[in-house]
């Protein structure tokens, strides 16, 4: 999926470990401090990744579209209720779908879709092939979805494509599968949500067969263009065609609410508020 990290110019390993690795904390210091020019490159790496996260980061907190908009003042728990009553279908990806880096997420899906494949047919250019053109095409807010048919022992991105998603504003990703090099995810500042995680690469065992087509992720299906609303409770699917009846649904179930806290915090009876609200 990606070659094996190597020390940028300018960086030092300590005790064998690079130093802006979490670990590095716990290595051995060098003995000799860095020469005063290896150290100047290391302090321009450190400020360009740091431009590179800011400038990410505005493209993502760019215009949205009134939908995304109001799904970004509601809650994910609130969503997953709207869905099921709008459409009677569960929309809420399955238990194990969990954030590991970032925070919440709204934003319309891109979809990837990747199958076991023998060797010569994933070799490093077709083991992401689709998923690589998803994310290089991406819009900013938009949100990647890969799917790994099959497995939750290979990772569907690592830290290349984690760099691509993140100069390309997206919102975050979503991973039928496993995510790999999550200290280097985490530190782009990356929102991704995954299955698991694994260190273990795709080349030579998976490879991709289709972008932006519907994909059954982690139990939902999920069509391009489909909004995804996330956070630490999960991830829930809202189908386009209904999204406005969803955002509406949430919003009232979110007013109710409102009304319930000051009850029961007044009255000191949860059952009081559910006859009262129907509602928990």
């Amino acid at each position: 999926m990606r070659q094996p990290l190597r020390a940028p110019a300018g960086l030092f390993k300590a005790g064998g470990a690079l130093t802006h690795h979490p670990r590095a904390a716990f290595a051995t210091p060098p003995a000799t401090p860095l020469p005063r020019r290896r150290a100047a490159r290391a302090a321009v790496l450190c400020v360009a990744l740091a431009v590179l996260v800011a400038s990410a980061e505005s493209q993502t907190a760019g215009p949205d579209d009134p939908l995304i908009a109001g799904f970004k003042q509601t809650y994910p728990a609130s969503v997953s209720d709207a869905v099921e009553l709008v459409t009677g279908q569960n929309g809420t990806m399955r238990y194990d779908m969990k954030l590991v880096t970032g925070k919440a997420m709204v934003g319309r899906a891109v979809t990837s879709l990747a199958r076991p494949a023998v060797p010569e047919a994933a070799t490093p250019a077709l083991a992401t092939k689709h998923s690589v053109e998803m994310i290089d095409a991406a819009k900013p807010g938009d949100v990647g979805v890969i799917v790994m048919e099959g497995t939750l022992d290979i990772a569907a991105m690592g830290n290349l494509m984690g760099t691509g998603a993140t100069v390309r504003g997206m919102a975050g990703m979503v991973l039928d599968g496993a995510i790999r090099d999550v200290w280097d995810i985490r530190r782009m500042g990356l929102t991704v949500y995954a299955r698991s995680a694994t260190p273990r690469t795709a080349v030579g065992h998976y490879a991709t067969v289709a972008k932006n087509v519907p994909v059954e992720c982690a139990g939902v299906t999920v069509r391009p263009g489909d909004i995804i609303v996330a956070d630490e409770d999960g991830v829930v699917v809202v189908p386009q065609e209904r999204a406005e009846d969803v955002l509406k649904k949430a919003r009232e179930i979110d007013d109710r609410e409102r009304g319930m806290f000051p009850f029961i915090r007044e009255h000191k009876s949860i059952q009081k508020a559910i006859e009262i609200f129907n509602r928990i």
